[in-house]
């Protein structure tokens, strides 16, 4: 019997990524189906084909993305964004996930940031974060002064974290994407690396200015 849970587990384990990944799938294409319905409905008609609430927001993502690249259609956006970055309450949710999603940008200069292994002075404490600042000089008043880096210390099974100013020779650079750390961070690092559970560590140096 303690066999038989032993496999049970086992194949649970290997089908509820997959089964939950799928359902995922099927609810966000489902939703671009009925969207698509919505929109497509008055010109089309009865007709319609599987798959064109898909190709309608991928085409309809590619000319949104074209468009937000000209520089009028930029002004337009600011605009419109007005409401959003002004009222008490929207202005901090829209910043912050704003921010967030500018981070991650493919113009964004903050792509280029190195995920650190943060290692204070006389302790063996070690914690993996992003480096979101490299300098505090545009900063307010009543920051520590001296050679200091913002970073970034996300936190396991939730969205959020920590940011914390530390100095420069604290932080130490290693071999791993943004999107890697995130996600390793997200499950508290229980995945292994094929390299053995941890990957490559750059020579220990602080980050570059």
């Amino acid at each position: 019997m303690t066999r038989l849970y032993k496999y049970f587990f086992r194949g649970l384990i290997t089908v509820l990524p997959l089964a939950l990944t799928l359902y995922l799938l099927y609810i966000f294409l489902a939703w671009t189906e009925a969207v698509a319905l919505t929109f497509l409905r008055p010109f089309i008609g009865g007709f319609y084909i599987p798959g064109m609430g898909l190709a309608l927001g991928v085409l309809g993502i590619l000319l949104i993305g074209y468009l937000v690249s000209k520089e009028r259609v930029q002004r337009v956006l600011l605009l419109l964004e007005m409401p959003f970055t002004n009222l008490p309450v929207v202005k901090s949710i829209y910043s912050s996930l704003k921010s967030f999603a500018d981070y991650f940008s493919p113009s964004s200069k903050a792509t280029a940031q190195q995920v650190v292994i943060l290692r204070m002075p006389g302790q063996q404490l070690e914690l993996v974060g992003l480096v979101t600042r490299r300098n505090l000089d545009d900063l307010p008043e009543g920051f520590t002064p001296g050679e200091r880096v913002a970073v970034y210390l996300p936190m396991g099974y939730m969205i959020g974290g920590y940011t914390v100013f530390v100095p420069r020779e604290w932080v130490h650079p290693i071999q791993m994407s943004v999107e890697e750390a995130m996600r390793s961070s997200l499950i508290a690092w229980m995945a292994r690396a094929e390299n053995g559970g941890r990957a490559p560590a750059a020579p220990s140096e602080p980050a570059p200015p």
